[in-house]
């Protein structure tokens, strides 16, 4: 049995061990931790019923951007531990909450093209769109897609559930501060 949590501080280094095995884009310390600490609810780990950590997601808001949006850094799931639909919970729940934690309007990923795979998972599981291609995006000289999924309708979802549940409630302005971002002003 696998589950899937938001992942905190000290879960990093396994987070770090499990990027290391699976990609070849790899970060320091130092990025898993400017994620953790910006975006705390964007984090998500699989954990097996060891504790072991055999997938992660981790994301962000995009705070440089005209339009509020999201964007998946890195996901990972551990061979051992693959077609038992861990990425897809990890990306769902990721998604989730940029939309209700931060009323982000899409979500953005760099994947490569010969990945067929996790193409295949994007777009056809998970419903995203190559929006279009970065040349030589990645290290070794390969292209990218840049792929976008669509979340304003979850966001409008959610704005119904809200206003259906308080509609006689009238609070003074913005009580889920969705609009506010992190005042970090790292470029990545």
């Amino acid at each position: 049995m696998v589950c899937i949590r938001r992942a905190r501080a000290d879960d990093l280094l396994a987070m770090q061990e499990c990027n290391l095995f699976c990609l070849p884009e790899n970060y320091q310390m130092k990025y898993y931790l400017y994620h953790v600490l910006s975006w705390p609810q964007l984090l998500y780990v699989a954990e097996d019923y060891n504790s072991k950590i055999v997938g992660y997601v981790l994301a962000k808001m995009e705070e440089e951007s005209a339009d509020c949006h999201g964007h998946i850094t890195s996901l990972a799931v551990l061979r051992t531990h693959r077609k038992l639909g861990l990425a897809t919970k990890l990306m769902t729940a990721a998604q989730t909450a940029m939309a209700q934690v931060h009323g982000a309007e899409y979500v953005s990923l760099h994947v490569r093209r010969g990945n067929r795979a996790a193409v295949n998972l994007y777009t056809r599981t998970l419903g995203y769109r190559v929006h279009g291609i970065e040349a030589r995006y990645y290290a070794d000289g390969e292209d990218a897609y840049d792929m976008r999924k669509q979340l304003k309708s979850m966001k409008h979802l959610l704005q119904q559930h809200n206003h259906h549940h308080h509609h006689h409630h009238h609070h003074g302005g913005g009580c889920c501060s969705a609009d506010e971002k992190p005042s970090t002003a790292t470029r990545t």
